[in-house]
């Protein structure tokens, strides 16, 4: 007798395969800076991911009349500046506290759109984790304030994101409105990359690592997740993707040889812990509302 897998256990191996398929790629975007920085890597991640998606989706079949592209425009570039952000913050600081420092966006979204008093304790364990990631100016071994900055900055990125996401949620699918937003940051940056390192850009020593950044943090991982999402309930997807920072950490120190204190895993672990209370509650929340409605 045949045995089938179950939908949620292939869910559940997506979502996997999805965050170490992103931090991979960061890992590999981050061996690209001495080469091209931060504003080249961005450049070619933006680039042929939108050149990706955009063959895929196609979506100029679905493209917003000109009154209604302002979502589109400010989702597009709070993604680019989501990117080129971050990269700027982990060409400072190790990968898995510029991603745990990132993930303030999300859950100040999620945090603040809940009027629980339990939700307290998680904005408790959020800021705790921060405040043991600030720099200590006095350390040898201290984190770079400018990257920490930087990190905070791409999180702000983030959370505009998310907003202007859910606005842009009903002018298409979910892949035209990425296509869409990838479009406009790589029109943004591309030229800025490309003015920035120039020729270097184009070397065959640049390019194949950039196309693989591109389909490693873009094309594949969001192909997973939404194979995820069709297999899952929203809450456990939320759950798992709040593992991010330690995977992150993890391929920092299996690629990168990049190393964290005790402190800074535990750090870690408490944003983690924020990041799933507050999906927790929010899923809640949503199920009250739509028994309400």
């Amino acid at each position: 007798m045949q045995r089938t897998i179950p939908p949620f256990f292939i869910a559940v191996i997506c979502v996997l395969l999805a965050m170490v398929t992103i931090q991979s790629g960061a890992s590999v975007a981050k061996q690209l800076f001495p080469l091209i920085g931060p504003e080249g890597t961005t450049a070619l991640r933006l680039g042929f991911s939108a050149a990706i998606l955009c063959l895929v989706f196609k979506p100029w079949r679905a493209f917003p009349p000109i009154g209604q592209r302002m979502p589109i425009i400010v989702y597009g570039l709070s993604l680019g500046g989501m990117n080129i952000l971050f990269y700027y913050a982990i060409e400072r600081i190790p990968l898995g506290i510029g991603v745990a420092l990132e993930f303030t966006g999300p859950l100040a979204v999620a945090l603040l759109s809940s009027r629980k008093k339990r939700d307290l304790f998680w904005v408790a364990c959020a800021i705790v984790g921060i405040i043991l990631l600030l720099p200590d100016m006095k350390g040898e071994d201290s984190l770079d304030p400018v990257g920490v900055i930087l990190a905070l900055a791409a999180g702000a990125c983030w959370a505009f994101y998310i907003l202007f996401g859910k606005k842009t949620g009903n002018q298409g699918s979910g892949g035209m409105t990425v296509a869409m937003g990838m479009s406009v940051a790589a029109i943004v940056l591309v030229p800025y990359g490309a003015v920035s390192q120039g020729a270097a850009l184009l070397s065959w020593e640049v390019l194949p690592l950039g196309i693989l950044v591109a389909i490693m943090s873009s094309a594949l991982p969001y192909t997973l997740e939404m194979v995820a999402l069709r297999n899952m309930p929203a809450q456990g997807f939320s759950i798992m993707m709040s593992l991010e920072p330690a995977i992150a950490a993890l391929a920092g120190f299996i690629i990168l040889s990049e190393f964290l204190s005790v402190w800074q895993w535990l750090a870690i672990l408490l944003v983690i812990t924020a990041s799933v209370g507050s999906s927790m509650s929010s899923d809640s929340q949503d199920q009250k509302s739509q028994k309400n409605s």
